[in-house]
């Protein structure tokens, strides 16, 4: 188990370096993937700075959890995939819904799953930081919800 996880963190750091690299060094290319129009020198800049910015921290960040074993790192990416799959139902209720941007979506949630997975077996405390008592609703949530996901609660 502890190994497949690794192997999935791995290969999302994979993807994730592909599609930041893409959008950094193609970013008219990666628009049409994306679905966006940038505008001028300025548009491609915001290509290149926010999603492939975006994209190539999550990889190093996931990196370092793995080379590091320190899988809070892994909880950062999943913050950012989870808050971008937020983004993606605020759309779904204000702009509909297409099989375009629902493959994506899985894709963000899965990652989820997968980096709060791997945090909970490979950490070397079970994945207790910064889930002490106190830490208040997110933390209840965290350690009950998703902790129980993972078999640790």
């Amino acid at each position: 188990m502890q190994m497949t996880l690794k192997i999935l963190v791995g290969l999302i750091a994979l993807l994730m370096a592909f599609m930041g690299l893409n959008v950094m060094l193609n970013p008219a290319d990666a628009a049409q993937q994306f679905a966006v129009t940038p505008e001028g020198i300025a548009g491609l800049s915001t290509l290149r700075g926010d999603i492939g910015g975006m994209f190539v921290t999550s990889t190093v960040l996931l990196a370092l959890g793995l080379w590091r074993g320190q899988t809070t790192y892994f909880l950062a990416v999943a913050i950012l995939m989870g808050l971008i799959a937020l983004g993606r139902l605020i759309g779904f209720a204000m702009d509909g819904v297409t099989q375009a941007v629902v493959v994506p979506f899985v894709f963000e949630l899965v990652f989820v799953v997968v980096l709060v997975a791997a945090h909970y077996k490979l950490a070397p405390d079970g994945g207790s930081v910064g889930l002490k008592p106190g830490f208040g609703v997110s933390g209840f949530f965290l350690r009950k919800v998703l902790g129980g996901l993972c078999g640790s609660e």
